[in-house]
Formats: structure tokens, C-alpha cells, sequence
């Protein structure tokens, strides 16, 4: 036989490894019997197993400094409320594992990560709630409701162990429950998209930071970026683009989901990515405007220690937790195949979890308290004082080997105030603005509400929350009529916010609140719009009309002046880019043609419109979208569930569209999806004035024909194996 080199698993004499089996028994030992001992047994394994395959293995704290007393030193309460948990998504790991989590960092004063799955609501109002919800490309889940049930909402820009890649969940690991939290299929698997669709620039990423921070103003807005060569600089533009706190992933976590060419080759340490962005930052003085955080592969308190020293304050932790909590490292977690019920959805698999949160308590808590040791040892009495100061690590010349030993280390132990000479910077408060390691917290922060900022103080949703006041306490029905112009942005996301935290993800009664817009709105029109809110537009929409419409209704329409003067709706646009992009539920009716990426990621919505661009319902789990004009080239790319119905009778559709996720179908006539769709145009016609709808329904048997009916394969096959039980269940029934 061959050997097995140990590249992907662990052998004897073969590959070292972040976790050995020595390590994860040892951590288990720890987390579970909260001894001391165990844990610095545990501590003293990975330092040295860390010597051969990391950075910080390489580094050692300098020994030449007067020590402090422990008992002068921050506490080990405040300590931990540092640490967060990694973004692993329910459905990639178990209910059990993701709601043990949640409640051990709630126990513990840190917080848990949602992952890019979403949450299930009823999570919301106990101690399984996660602090931390992420916004991802896929953005399953993300409902008004669901931001505003954060203490900090995480835009992944990517993730450290496979960057530029997406992600995939398996149709055999998407239950009712994770098909309900996603808003999908049971049975159909997912696809998350490599880029988010409403970000091709760093002023889209400012447009969602801002869209974030109106959804819920309380929450501060973080982005996750990746450690690559010149990730500082991209931080930069990240903090200037208001974001309250960013993540330097490192490319050594992960989990066993990965591809195998992701593993090995995607990816840099955080020791590189945290230095260079906490240089880069105190260099063109922003440093005092974010907080950094950093994870990847972090173990133990010496590991935190080092994290700090090169500029992080905060640190995240995924897979040791996931050890405190059983996981022995099968690498199995695409299979659904988990022998400890952590990384699987199979019942008879997670009723063998074992895992406790207090198991990851214990273990943070004694990381903590080694973090407290170290500290001590090197003179620190706050964890302020040691952030960024990397000019107290040197390297330790008895772990360098043949390899290492060429390796230089000067760049990531420079310090960072000797990169920004000349005098200091005081902000409003007067305080000095951080531009040295020993300074080197968000002190100052983000200002989010001033003119010169993002005008979140001065926002129409303002206005409207004032005057729907009746509506949003007592359910009384508002109706305004107001201008707007396209300096309003995310119009609709604070309203939202308020009747969710009032009345929860079931918002409204539809047509409670309806208010007649007139003229051209900003980007994100109606981000998260919630149940009971009807926004008329007579004008035009921006990019981002209606993302993450969660029940609100949206109708878009040109001005009745306009459309006397001769202006054709049917030809020419009414709504820009990316309009719909992760709707859950609601509705909305455009008169007019949708620019690009138009109904990316719908899982719930139902839309009517006059044509679209490219890339229409790209990786599309639900709803109903109906085209009465043509669409652009690759059309339903990665669609997995919903139905399109596209109108088309010069029989160019099948060109134009993606045939590798679905088929093309005709619509039966005298059914109830003919009906169906009837109606939909009916409503068109109704709410915008649609000439093209009514002249359709006027010859309808005609037109019926040319309508194209998409349809998700996978989606087909589900549907159609369910109405098979469904009827054998019914002849059961019948018989008995």
C-alpha cells in the first residue's frame, strides 16, 4: 500500500496537525472536568504542537519587563467578553451544537455567531439567542425581524479558510427546520454565491453597512475579511466606509466541509493579516474607529495573548469549541455522517451529542484566566494597554528549524506607531486619536449620525415612524402621502425595525400602513420592508429596491404626467439593479423593465415586472416571479426552488436561459396555476396601471401559450415525490 502522507487526516509520523488527538483529549479533559490542571496540560500540548505549523509558534514574549500582581490585573469576567464564537451556520452543524453555543457565550458575557443560515425565531426572546447575526451573499434568514434581534450584524465578505469561494449545503442536511430558517425547499440543497450581488464596489459595501445600521440602529456593523497580502488596505476602505468593527480571518479554520484544495491552498495566517491591518489603519489614522478582531485556529490563551499584542481586541473560536463540545475531527460534515451529532442534521445521530455549553464555559474561562497569567508576567494591568504592542514579542530562536529559520518576522513585530510619525490627532472629545499599538482600541468609533456621515439622524423613516405611530402601537390604519427624492436611502428600514421589535416576524395586517411616495427613491428602497407596509411609488426606484422584503408590499410605477407625454413603460426601466435580492415573503409590482440581477436569492417574494436584465433569479429557493417582457442572458443560474413564468412570444427565453438547475414548462390551461397567474396580472394591472398586463389579460387564451413556465429540477422532484405520499397516505386512508 502507499503511505498515507496525512495531509487531509491525521496519521502517526506523518503531517503535523492544529489538532491532534493528544490536543482535542486533552481539551475535552479540560472543558469537561473545569480542572486547572487538565487545562494547562492541554495549553502546554498546543504550544508545542504549535511550534512546527504556525507563526506564533515561532514568537515568544519578551521575559525582560517588571511583572504586576494577577490580583491588579483585568478580571477574567471582563476578559471573556472578548471572545466570540465562529459563524457555522444551522444546517451546517446541529440545533443542539449551534443553540450550546449560543448559550454558553450568553452565560459567559461574549457572543455567539448565527452563521449564514439564519435563526430560528423562536430563539429570539431566551438565552439561545445569538449576539451576533451574519449577512451573507446567500442572505438566508434575513428578515427585518432577524436584524433586529442582534447586538452586531456581520457582512461575510468572505471566509478565511476558502476566500473567494461559496458555500453549498446538501439537499440530505436541509430538514423542515433549516428549510423554514432559510426559506427553501426540505430536501433541496442550497448554494451560497461566492459574491454578495448588491456589492461590486466599496460604495456598495457602504450603501449595505448603512442599510444594516438603519435596520437596527442599536447594533454595531461588522465586516469579515480574509488574511491575504494587502488585506489592510481593504480594512481602510472598510473603515471609512463606516463600518464599526471588522474580522481578519485566518485561512487556518474552517471546518471539515471544506474542499480539499481549499484546506491547503486558500488562505494566510492571522498573524499576517491582524499586523498588517492594525499597521495599516494607525498609518492613515483610523485605527481609533473600529474594533479588530481576529480568529482562525486560536487555542489558547498564549494564542490570544499574541493576537492582541499584534493589534486585535477581540477573538473568535470555532473549532476548539467545537472539540469542548465532542467533535473528534472526522471530516465528515458534508455527509451528514457525524458520529458525535454536531455536524449533521440525521436524528438518530444527534441524539448521540453529548455536549454541554458549560463544557465551553469551562474552557473559555480557563483560557481567560491564562490570558490573566500572561498578562500579569508582562506588566500589564488592562487589556487596552496590550493591544498592538507587538514590540513585546521577539522570536524564539529554539523553535526555528531548517525552514523557518529563513523566515522574517521584522514586518508583523514592527510597531505600529512607528509607521505614523509626526504629531497626534485629537478628535471632537479631545482625546488623542490612537495611533500607537499601546492606544490602539476603538476609543473613538464611528459616526453614524451626523450630515457629513450617513444623515442616520435625518432619515424620512423618521418621519414615518412618527406619523404611523398609531399603526405601529394600536394597529390602527395610517395612510401619507409624501415626497422623496434619491437622497433618501434605505427608506423603510427603521419603520420596519420598530413594528418588529413591537409585534415580532408577523408584523402587521397587510394594508395597515400605506404610504403614496412620489418621485425618485435611493438605493435600498424598502430594505427589509415588514408585513402591513404598502410603499406606492409613482416615479422610479433605484439599485436595491425591496432587498430582504420581508411581507411589506411595493408597488413602482412612472407618473401618471409622464406616461400622457408618451413615455413607454414597457421599454425603458423603472427599477435599478439588484432589486429584490434576498426577499423572504411580500410582494411587488413594477411598471417597467428591472435592471440587472433582478430577484437574486427571492425565497418567498411574489413580483410582477415588464423585463429585467442579466442574471435574473440567480440562486432563487422560493416564490413566484412573472416577466411580461424579455430578460437578459443567464437566467435562472443556481435556482433551486420558486417558479418563474416569463412571457414569450418571439421564443427567445430558451437562449437566454441557464438550463443546468431547471426546465422549461408551459403553463396547463383551465388549471389553478393558470389561475394563478391570472390573478398575478390582474393585481398588476390593479396596483400600477399596467396597460401591457390588461392588454394580455384581454386576449388571455392567446396569451397563455407563450408564457414559459421555469422549474428547479430538484425542486420538481421534491414537489412531486411529496404529492406521491401525500396520495398514497389518501388511498390508506381510504382503504382503512
Amino acid at each position: 500500500m502507499l503511505p498515507n502522507p496525512g495531509d487531509y487526516h491525521f496519521r502517526d509520523n506523518s503531517e503535523e496537525h492544529y489538532n491532534s488527538p493528544a490536543g482535542m483529549a486533552a481539551l475535552q479533559l479540560a472543558a469537561r472536568t473545569n480542572s486547572r490542571k487538565a487545562y494547562a496540560e492541554y495549553a502546554r500540548t498546543i504550544v508545542e504542537q504549535s511550534r512546527s505549523v504556525s507563526i506564533r509558534g515561532l514568537l515568544q514574549f519578551r521575559d525582560d519587563v517588571p511583572p504586576v500582581p494577577l490580583e491588579e490585573v483585568v478580571s477574567t469576567n471582563e476578559i471573556v467578553k472578548r471572545f466570540c464564537t465562529g459563524a457555522m451556520s444551522l444546517g451546517s452543524i446541529s440545533s443542539e451544537t449551534h443553540e450550546s453555543l449560543a448559550v454558553a457565550m450568553n452565560s459567559l458575557g461574549g457572543k455567539s455567531n448565527t452563521g449564514e443560515g439564519g435563526e430560528d425565531p423562536s430563539r429570539f426572546g431566551d438565552n439561545r439567542r445569538s449576539s451576533i447575526k451574519q449577512i451573507a451573499s446567500g442572505r438566508f434568514g434575513v428578515t427585518s425581524a432577524y436584524l433586529a434581534n442582534a447586538d452586531e450584524l456581520q457582512i461575510k465578505m468572505a471566509q478565511g479558510a476558502k476566500p473567494g469561494e461559496g458555500g453549498e449545503l446538501p439537499g440530505h442536511k436541509v430538514t423542515p427546520l433549516i428549510a423554514r430558517t432559510r426559506g427553501t425547499t426540505p430536501g433541496v440543497g442550497l448554494i451560497s454565491p461566492p459574491p454578495h450581488h448588491d456589492i461590486y464596489s466599496i460604495e456598495d459595501l457602504a450603501q449595505l453597512i448603512h442599510d444594516l445600521k438603519a435596520a437596527n440602529r442599536r447594533a454595531r456593523v461588522s465586516v469579515k475579511l480574509v488574511s491575504e497580502v494587502g488585506v489592510g488596505v481593504i480594512a481602510a476602505g472598510v473603515a471609512k466606509a463606516k463600518a464599526d468593527h471588522i474580522v481578519i480571518s485566518g485561512g487556518d479554520g474552517g471546518t471539515g466541509a471544506a474542499a480539499w484544495t481549499g484546506i491547503k491552498h486558500a488562505g494566510l495566517p492571522w498573524e499576517l493579516g491582524i499586523a498588517e491591518t492594525h499597521q495599516t489603519l494607525v498609518l492613515n489614522r483610523l485605527r481609533s474607529r473600529v474594533v479588530l478582531q481576529t480568529d482562525g485556529q486560536i487555542k489558547s490563551g498564549k494564542d490570544v495573548v499574541v493576537a492582541a499584542l499584534l493589534g486585535a481586541e477581540e477573538f473568535g473560536f470555532a473549532t476548539a469549541p467545537l472539540i469542548a463540545l465532542g467533535c473528534i475531527m472526522m471530516r465528515k460534515c458534508h455527509l451528514n455522517t457525524c458520529p458525535v451529532g454536531i455536524a449533521t442534521q440525521d436524528p438518530e445521530l444527534r441524539a448521540k451529542f453529548a455536549g454541554q455549553p458549560e463544557h465551553v464555559v469551562n474552557f473559555l474561562w480557563m483560557m481567560a484566566e491564562e490570558v490573566r497569567d500572561h498578562m500579569a508576567q508582562m506588566g500589564f494591568r488592562t487589556f487596552e494597554e496590550m493591544v498592538g504592542r507587538a514590540d513585546m514579542l521577539r522570536v524564539d530562536e529554539s523553535a526555528l528549524h531548517s525552514k523557518s529559520a529563513t523566515l522574517d518576522l521584522g514586518p508583523i513585530l514592527t510597531p505600529a506607531a512607528s509607521l505614523a510619525p509626526g504629531e497626534p490627532q485629537f478628535n471632537a472629545q479631545g482625546f488623542a486619536t490612537p495611533r500607537d499599538g499601546a492606544a490602539g482600541e476603538a476609543s473613538w468609533g464611528q459616526d453614524h449620525f451626523s450630515k457629513e456621515a450617513t444623515m442616520l439622524d435625518e432619515l424620512l423613516d423618521d418621519q414615518l415612524i412618527a406619523s404611523c405611530a398609531p399603526a405601529i402601537e394600536r394597529g390602527e390604519p395610517v395612510s401619507l402621502n409624501v415626497e422623496i427624492n434619491n437622497l433618501h436611502r434605505s427608506v423603510g428600514a427603521m419603520l420596519s425595525h420598530e413594528i418588529s421589535k413591537r409585534h415580532g416576524g408577523a408584523g402587521l395586517p397587510d394594508g395597515t400602513i400605506r404610504v403614496a411616495l412620489t418621485g425618485h427613491t435611493g438605493q435600498s428602497f424598502g430594505f427589509t420592508l415588514m408585513k402591513g407596509v404598502r410603499f406606492d411609488v409613482h416615479g422610479d426606484a433605484n439599485d436595491g429596491c425591496g432587498k430582504g422584503l420581508s411581507g411589506g408590499e411595493i408597488t413602482v410605477q412612472p407618473l401618471p404626467s409622464t406616461v400622457a407625454a408618451g413615455f413607454a413603460p414597457v421599454d425603458n426601466v423603472i427599477v435599478g439593479n439588484v432589486a429584490l435580492y434576498g426577499a423572504t415573503s411580500g410582494s411587488a409590482y413594477f411598471r417597467g423593465k428591472a435592471g440587472e440581477r433582478f430577484c437574486v436569492r427571492n425565497s418567498g417574494a411574489t413580483t410582477v415586472v415588464e423585463g429585467l436584465g442579466d442574471h435574473g433569479c440567480e440562486y432563487m429557493t422560493g416564490g413566484r416571479v412573472v416577466c411580461l417582457g424579455e430578460t437578459g442572458i443567464n437566467f435562472a443560474a443556481g435556482m433551486s426552488g420558486g417558479v418563474a413564468y416569463i412571457y414569450d412570444p418571439m421564443e427567445q427565453f430558451p437562449a437566454r436561459c441557464n438550463p443546468e438547475m431547471v426546465s422549461l414548462e408551459t403553463v396547463p390551461p383551465r388549471s389553478a396555476e393558470a389561475a394563478e397567474l391570472r390573478g398575478l396580472l390582474e393585481t398588476h394591472a390593479e396596483r400600477t396601471g399596467s396597460d401591457l398586463a390588461a392588454t394580455l389579460l384581454s386576449e388571455w387564451d392567446a396569451a397563455l401559450p407563450r408564457f414559459v413556465k421555469v422549474m428547479p429540477d430538484d425542486y420538481k422532484r421534491v414537489m412531486e415525490a411529496q404529492q406521491a405520499q401525500a396520495r398514497e397516505a389518501e388511498a390508506v386512508a381510504q382503504a382503512a
